[in-house]
């Protein structure tokens, strides 16, 4: 099956809109000073208007939401014809992916529901969610475990992994000093999604400066430690 290289292309021609690069700093949530930012508004123009980084240089990505029911037919060869939402555009776009290897749509629809929910320390709710409480509501959700509540306790409860190794629904936790202080949900191609205390929920990519200095390592999630509890 051919690359689609043409998601872009695709997207403009089903949306009537364009994709641009807009970089934005991530921050950790030591950065206690960063403001945090009100939940975007979603703003809907036949279905799907994105702002994503283009490459996995090492900026974060920013979008508006869609809808999630639309369908996008592709032609691919031997005029074979495949059927993609337009979130699996989305994100193959945002995660620098081909479409067809964008396929946990229960994933999407979560990280949609919460794009740009602001951080609130402590918080667990769409009026504002910390770093912990994100992660644990997306592993609870899509694999109906329950992590314990912090980021140090999530580190602990995970086996441990290099970088090479990390799949899709792994942890990857960041420090602050010695202390473990922010965790996301690896995505893959090096993107996480994370509460972020400047720009709320997000997806950014381990390459960042500022991420591959924090980053401590990734996790999977033990899920027998976990169901003993």
């Amino acid at each position: 099956m051919q690359n689609f290289f043409l998601v872009s292309v695709a997207i403009g021609i089903f949306s009537g809109t364009t994709l641009t690069a807009n970089a934005q700093t991530a921050v950790n949530t030591e950065q206690v000073n960063a403001p945090g930012s009100p939940k975007k508004q979603g703003k809907f123009i036949e279905g799907i208007e994105i702002n994503a980084a283009s490459t996995a240089s090492g900026t974060a990505v920013t979008k508006n939401r869609v809808t999630t029911g639309e369908m996008v037919t592709v032609n691919n060869d031997g005029d074979a014809i495949e059927k993609f939402t337009l979130l699996q555009f989305k994100y193959a776009q945002l995660l620098d992916m081909d479409v067809e290897s964008v396929t946990n749509n229960a994933l999407l629809i979560e990280i949609e529901k919460w794009w740009g929910t602001r951080y609130k320390y402590g918080g667990a709710t769409e009026k504002g969610i910390d770093c912990s409480a994100y992660t644990g509501t997306l592993v609870h959700k899509l694999y109906g475990l329950v992590l314990p509540r912090t980021s140090h306790e999530q580190y602990e409860e995970c086996t441990k992994l290099e970088k090479d190794e990390l799949q899709q629904g792994d942890l990857v936790f960041f420090k602050n000093g010695r202390r473990i202080s922010h965790v996301g949900l690896y995505l893959g191609n090096g993107y996480f999604t994370h509460a972020s205390t400047s720009i709320g929920v997000t997806i950014s990519h381990l390459t960042e400066e500022y991420w591959s200095r924090k980053y401590i390592g990734g996790g999977r999630i033990n899920t027998l430690a976990i169901k003993a509890e």
